[in-house]
């Protein structure tokens, strides 16, 4: 697969779509200045929120996405995915499950664990080789965490955030699932409610949960 093409949830042919993505079409732009600019206008235009999960597939359509205002390492990774691809940049999602060690307080009262899974990230294709890259966390957040921003030069990875800006282990990959041509919307499902059994309690019934 190329991985250039639409797919039910990277509907990047869409209005919404096209029009985010509108200001990087341009010859004026190399390709890796444009996935440069759209990896910075997705990781701090939506603020990160890991305390919503939808159990509808719908809602992990791109287009749909790209109307909210936040969204969580998955939402943010399908929607720069479908964003690239609609600047005919190769891309495709990417999952694994890491380990929080700073300011997850919230996270572990909620969710029972400071392991975070599936985290959704971005393989994207530039110069010949693929990148990693994590749009997840905002700017305000990581000044809020005391945590540099991940940015992404277009040349090198850019998953994570190892230490904290005091030098603290901060954030550490405890398991790769690998890439996939679209949102693995079973999996994701299947995940949450193998690593969080409380919240699928709590979530029975619901098509959403707010955390």
């Amino acid at each position: 697969m190329n991985y250039l093409s639409p797919t039910y949830y990277f509907d990047f042919e869409t209005e919404g779509i096209q029009k985010l993505i509108k200001e990087f079409k341009t010859d004026a732009l190399s390709s890796k200045e444009k996935a440069k600019l759209l990896y910075l206008k997705i990781r701090d235009g939506w603020r990160y929120n890991p305390y919503y999960i939808s159990f509808s597939t719908e809602k992990y359509k791109a287009s749909i996405i790209c109307e909210k205002s936040e969204g969580h390492c998955i939402e943010k990774s399908i929607l720069l995915t479908a964003c690239l691809r609609g600047l005919q940049i190769p891309a495709r999602i990417h999952f694994a499950k890491v380990k929080n060690h700073i300011g997850v307080e919230r996270f572990m009262e909620k969710f029972g664990t400071n392991e975070m899974t599936p985290h959704g990230m971005v393989d994207v294709f530039l110069e010949g080789k693929w990148l990693k890259v994590s749009p997840a966390f905002n700017k305000e957040l990581c000044q809020k965490s005391n945590v540099a921003t991940l940015d992404f030069d277009g040349e090198n990875d850019s998953i994570f955030h190892e230490f904290d800006n005091s030098g603290n282990l901060f954030m550490k990959y405890i398991e790769d699932y690998g890439h996939f041509e679209d949102v693995p919307t079973e999996f994701i499902f299947n995940t949450f409610k193998e690593n969080y059994p409380q919240i699928m309690e709590r979530s029975k019934g619901l098509t959403e949960i707010r955390i």
